[in-house]
Protein backbone atom coordinates (compact mmCIF):
# COMPACT_ATOMS: atom_id res chain seq x y z
CA UNK A 1 0.00 0.00 0.00
CA UNK A 2 1.35 3.55 -1.05
CA UNK A 3 -0.81 5.57 1.13
CA UNK A 4 -2.86 7.05 -1.90
CA UNK A 5 -5.87 7.79 -1.14
CA UNK A 6 -8.77 6.00 -2.07
CA UNK A 7 -11.04 7.33 -4.74
CA UNK A 8 -13.73 4.85 -5.91
CA UNK A 9 -15.00 1.34 -5.03
CA UNK A 10 -16.32 -1.00 -6.94
CA UNK A 11 -18.93 -3.21 -5.78
CA UNK A 12 -20.66 -6.62 -7.07
CA UNK A 13 -24.31 -7.20 -6.83
CA UNK A 14 -25.03 -10.75 -6.08
CA UNK A 15 -24.14 -12.31 -2.84
CA UNK A 16 -22.29 -8.81 -2.09
CA UNK A 17 -25.24 -6.24 -1.77
CA UNK A 18 -28.09 -8.33 -2.40
CA UNK A 19 -28.55 -12.06 -1.03
CA UNK A 20 -29.31 -13.93 -4.47
CA UNK A 21 -28.56 -17.44 -3.09
CA UNK A 22 -30.78 -16.94 -0.26
CA UNK A 23 -33.48 -15.86 -3.12
CA UNK A 24 -32.67 -18.46 -5.68
CA UNK A 25 -33.78 -21.09 -2.42
CA UNK A 26 -36.78 -19.47 -1.93
CA UNK A 27 -37.82 -19.61 -5.19
CA UNK A 28 -36.55 -22.86 -5.58
CA UNK A 29 -38.54 -23.70 -2.73
CA UNK A 30 -42.32 -22.38 -4.46
CA UNK A 31 -41.77 -23.96 -8.37
CA UNK A 32 -41.08 -27.34 -6.07
CA UNK A 33 -44.58 -26.99 -4.67
CA UNK A 34 -45.94 -26.32 -8.30
CA UNK A 35 -44.48 -29.39 -9.55
CA UNK A 36 -45.43 -31.43 -6.53
CA UNK A 37 -49.18 -30.54 -6.94
CA UNK A 38 -49.13 -30.28 -10.69
CA UNK A 39 -48.02 -33.57 -11.29
CA UNK A 40 -48.50 -35.48 -8.10
CA UNK A 41 -44.76 -36.28 -7.37
CA UNK A 42 -42.42 -37.29 -4.85
CA UNK A 43 -40.21 -35.12 -3.05
CA UNK A 44 -37.44 -36.92 -4.56
CA UNK A 45 -38.32 -36.55 -8.04
CA UNK A 46 -39.09 -32.99 -7.77
CA UNK A 47 -35.68 -32.14 -5.92
CA UNK A 48 -34.22 -33.98 -9.34
CA UNK A 49 -36.17 -31.73 -11.38
CA UNK A 50 -34.61 -28.46 -9.49
CA UNK A 51 -31.41 -29.67 -9.46
CA UNK A 52 -31.12 -30.44 -12.91
CA UNK A 53 -32.59 -26.89 -13.61
CA UNK A 54 -29.55 -25.29 -11.09
CA UNK A 55 -27.28 -27.56 -12.93
CA UNK A 56 -28.35 -26.63 -16.25
CA UNK A 57 -28.18 -22.41 -14.91
CA UNK A 58 -25.03 -23.31 -13.98
CA UNK A 59 -23.59 -24.62 -17.22
CA UNK A 60 -25.91 -21.80 -19.29
CA UNK A 61 -24.07 -20.11 -22.32
CA UNK A 62 -26.36 -17.74 -23.66
CA UNK A 63 -25.84 -16.51 -26.99
CA UNK A 64 -28.25 -13.19 -27.70
CA UNK A 65 -27.76 -13.44 -31.52
CA UNK A 66 -29.19 -16.68 -31.53
CA UNK A 67 -32.83 -15.28 -32.14
CA UNK A 68 -33.77 -16.67 -28.37
CA UNK A 69 -34.28 -14.54 -25.21
CA UNK A 70 -32.88 -15.64 -22.17
CA UNK A 71 -36.45 -16.59 -20.90
CA UNK A 72 -36.75 -18.79 -23.42
CA UNK A 73 -33.58 -20.33 -22.64
CA UNK A 74 -34.56 -20.54 -19.10
CA UNK A 75 -37.56 -22.04 -19.91
CA UNK A 76 -36.34 -24.39 -21.85
CA UNK A 77 -33.90 -25.84 -19.03
CA UNK A 78 -37.23 -26.47 -17.01
CA UNK A 79 -38.63 -28.27 -20.22
CA UNK A 80 -35.54 -30.67 -20.31
CA UNK A 81 -34.83 -30.91 -16.78
CA UNK A 82 -39.04 -32.28 -16.32
CA UNK A 83 -38.44 -34.84 -19.39
CA UNK A 84 -35.26 -35.91 -17.89
CA UNK A 85 -37.14 -37.21 -14.38
CA UNK A 86 -40.63 -38.03 -15.67
CA UNK A 87 -40.61 -38.38 -19.14
CA UNK A 88 -43.15 -36.22 -21.85
CA UNK A 89 -46.14 -36.76 -19.47
CA UNK A 90 -46.54 -32.99 -18.31
CA UNK A 91 -48.39 -30.25 -19.53
CA UNK A 92 -46.84 -28.16 -22.52
CA UNK A 93 -46.88 -25.15 -20.31
CA UNK A 94 -45.79 -26.35 -17.21
CA UNK A 95 -42.08 -25.03 -17.89
CA UNK A 96 -43.46 -21.25 -18.98
CA UNK A 97 -44.95 -21.88 -15.29
CA UNK A 98 -42.32 -22.85 -13.77
CA UNK A 99 -39.72 -20.44 -15.31
CA UNK A 100 -41.79 -16.91 -14.16
CA UNK A 101 -43.21 -18.65 -10.69
CA UNK A 102 -39.01 -19.20 -9.78
CA UNK A 103 -38.06 -15.88 -11.91
CA UNK A 104 -40.68 -13.42 -10.19
CA UNK A 105 -40.37 -14.93 -6.75
CA UNK A 106 -36.55 -14.96 -6.91
CA UNK A 107 -37.00 -10.98 -7.78
CA UNK A 108 -39.76 -10.55 -4.91
CA UNK A 109 -37.72 -11.59 -2.12
CA UNK A 110 -34.32 -9.36 -3.40
CA UNK A 111 -33.52 -6.17 -1.65
CA UNK A 112 -31.27 -4.04 -0.20
CA UNK A 113 -30.94 -4.08 3.45
CA UNK A 114 -31.95 -0.82 5.48
CA UNK A 115 -28.52 -1.20 6.83
CA UNK A 116 -26.43 -1.56 3.30
CA UNK A 117 -28.54 1.21 2.34
CA UNK A 118 -27.16 3.23 5.10
CA UNK A 119 -23.81 2.20 4.41
CA UNK A 120 -24.07 3.30 0.11
CA UNK A 121 -25.48 6.68 0.78
CA UNK A 122 -22.70 6.82 4.11
CA UNK A 123 -20.22 6.01 1.21
CA UNK A 124 -21.87 8.13 -1.96
CA UNK A 125 -20.42 11.72 0.13
CA UNK A 126 -16.77 10.71 0.09
CA UNK A 127 -16.11 8.02 -2.60
CA UNK A 128 -17.59 7.36 -6.44
CA UNK A 129 -19.03 4.36 -6.41
CA UNK A 130 -19.66 1.78 -9.53
CA UNK A 131 -21.38 -1.28 -9.72
CA UNK A 132 -19.93 -4.10 -11.54
CA UNK A 133 -21.64 -7.57 -12.39
CA UNK A 134 -21.52 -10.29 -14.15
CA UNK A 135 -24.30 -11.73 -15.57
CA UNK A 136 -27.02 -12.14 -18.69
CA UNK A 137 -27.98 -8.30 -19.51
CA UNK A 138 -31.44 -8.73 -18.96
CA UNK A 139 -31.29 -10.60 -15.89
CA UNK A 140 -29.16 -8.19 -14.11
CA UNK A 141 -30.44 -5.44 -15.10
CA UNK A 142 -33.81 -6.67 -14.03
CA UNK A 143 -32.36 -7.29 -10.80
CA UNK A 144 -31.17 -4.10 -10.62
CA UNK A 145 -34.42 -2.57 -11.07
CA UNK A 146 -36.09 -4.70 -8.18
CA UNK A 147 -33.95 -3.99 -5.62
CA UNK A 148 -34.15 -0.16 -6.52
CA UNK A 149 -30.42 0.39 -6.34
CA UNK A 150 -29.50 2.44 -9.37
CA UNK A 151 -29.07 6.23 -7.41
CA UNK A 152 -26.48 4.86 -5.15
CA UNK A 153 -23.69 4.45 -7.81
CA UNK A 154 -22.47 7.03 -10.33
CA UNK A 155 -22.16 4.24 -12.49
CA UNK A 156 -23.61 0.51 -13.11
CA UNK A 157 -21.47 -2.12 -15.62
CA UNK A 158 -23.38 -4.83 -16.59
CA UNK A 159 -20.49 -7.94 -17.53
CA UNK A 160 -23.42 -9.56 -20.57
CA UNK A 161 -24.02 -5.99 -22.07
CA UNK A 162 -19.90 -5.95 -22.74
CA UNK A 163 -17.33 -8.04 -24.83
CA UNK A 164 -15.59 -9.20 -21.35
CA UNK A 165 -16.52 -9.59 -18.11
CA UNK A 166 -15.14 -10.28 -14.71
CA UNK A 167 -12.30 -11.02 -14.29
CA UNK A 168 -11.17 -9.87 -17.72
CA UNK A 169 -8.78 -6.33 -17.67
CA UNK A 170 -11.23 -4.85 -20.44
CA UNK A 171 -13.72 -4.64 -17.84
CA UNK A 172 -12.11 -2.94 -15.51
CA UNK A 173 -10.32 -0.59 -17.58
CA UNK A 174 -13.92 0.33 -18.78
CA UNK A 175 -15.04 1.24 -15.16
CA UNK A 176 -11.79 3.15 -14.69
CA UNK A 177 -12.33 5.53 -17.64
CA UNK A 178 -16.30 5.88 -16.68
CA UNK A 179 -15.28 7.02 -12.92
CA UNK A 180 -11.91 9.21 -14.69
CA UNK A 181 -9.84 7.04 -11.87
CA UNK A 182 -6.74 4.86 -12.19
CA UNK A 183 -7.30 1.37 -11.03
CA UNK A 184 -4.97 2.22 -7.93
CA UNK A 185 -7.45 4.45 -6.65
CA UNK A 186 -10.30 2.04 -6.26
CA UNK A 187 -11.24 -0.72 -4.19
CA UNK A 188 -13.17 -3.86 -5.45
CA UNK A 189 -15.26 -5.44 -3.31
CA UNK A 190 -16.88 -9.15 -3.96
CA UNK A 191 -17.75 -12.70 -3.17
CA UNK A 192 -16.08 -14.35 -6.16
CA UNK A 193 -12.23 -15.17 -6.00
CA UNK A 194 -12.44 -15.83 -9.00
CA UNK A 195 -14.09 -12.86 -10.46
CA UNK A 196 -14.29 -10.40 -8.47
CA UNK A 197 -10.87 -10.41 -6.36
CA UNK A 198 -8.72 -12.45 -9.36
CA UNK A 199 -9.96 -9.24 -11.75
CA UNK A 200 -8.93 -6.75 -9.08
CA UNK A 201 -5.69 -8.46 -8.43
CA UNK A 202 -4.94 -8.62 -11.93
CA UNK A 203 -6.10 -4.46 -12.91
CA UNK A 204 -3.65 -3.56 -9.85
CA UNK A 205 -6.16 -2.25 -7.43
CA UNK A 206 -5.51 -0.61 -4.82
CA UNK A 207 -7.20 -3.17 -2.63
CA UNK A 208 -9.28 -6.25 -2.99
CA UNK A 209 -12.40 -6.80 -0.06
CA UNK A 210 -13.61 -10.64 -0.58
CA UNK A 211 -17.18 -11.33 1.61
CA UNK A 212 -17.14 -14.75 2.62
CA UNK A 213 -20.21 -15.32 4.86
CA UNK A 214 -19.11 -18.73 5.14
CA UNK A 215 -15.31 -17.44 6.26
CA UNK A 216 -12.87 -21.08 6.68
CA UNK A 217 -9.71 -20.95 4.59
CA UNK A 218 -9.12 -20.27 0.72
CA UNK A 219 -9.44 -23.28 -1.48
CA UNK A 220 -5.77 -24.26 -2.91
CA UNK A 221 -4.27 -22.12 -5.79
CA UNK A 222 -6.84 -19.41 -5.16
CA UNK A 223 -5.79 -15.62 -5.39
CA UNK A 224 -5.59 -14.15 -2.04
CA UNK A 225 -7.72 -11.20 -1.15
CA UNK A 226 -6.07 -8.07 0.51
CA UNK A 227 -8.85 -8.03 3.36
CA UNK A 228 -11.72 -10.95 4.23
CA UNK A 229 -14.52 -9.67 5.72
CA UNK A 230 -18.21 -12.00 6.86
CA UNK A 231 -20.54 -8.65 4.96
CA UNK A 232 -20.07 -5.73 2.99
CA UNK A 233 -21.04 -3.51 6.01
CA UNK A 234 -17.55 -4.66 7.55
CA UNK A 235 -16.13 -2.31 4.39
CA UNK A 236 -15.95 1.32 6.51
CA UNK A 237 -13.12 -0.20 8.90
CA UNK A 238 -11.61 -1.36 5.94
CA UNK A 239 -11.40 1.82 4.27
CA UNK A 240 -10.03 3.47 7.63
CA UNK A 241 -6.97 1.32 7.25
CA UNK A 242 -6.55 2.50 4.03
CA UNK A 243 -6.31 6.46 4.58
Amino acid sequence: MDGKAVKAILFDLDNTLIETSRAGGIAITKTSELLKTTLALDDNTVGSICDKFKQKLFQESFDPSAGRTIDDVRVGHWEESIREAVGGCSPPSLAAQCYYLWKNSRLEVLSLSTEICDLLRQLRGRYKLLLLTNGEAQTQREKVKAVGCEDFFDAIVVGGEHAEQKPFLSIFALCFDMLEVEAQDCVIVGDSLDTDIQGGFDAKLRATVWISSAGGALPDGSVTPDYTVPTVLDLPHILQQLK
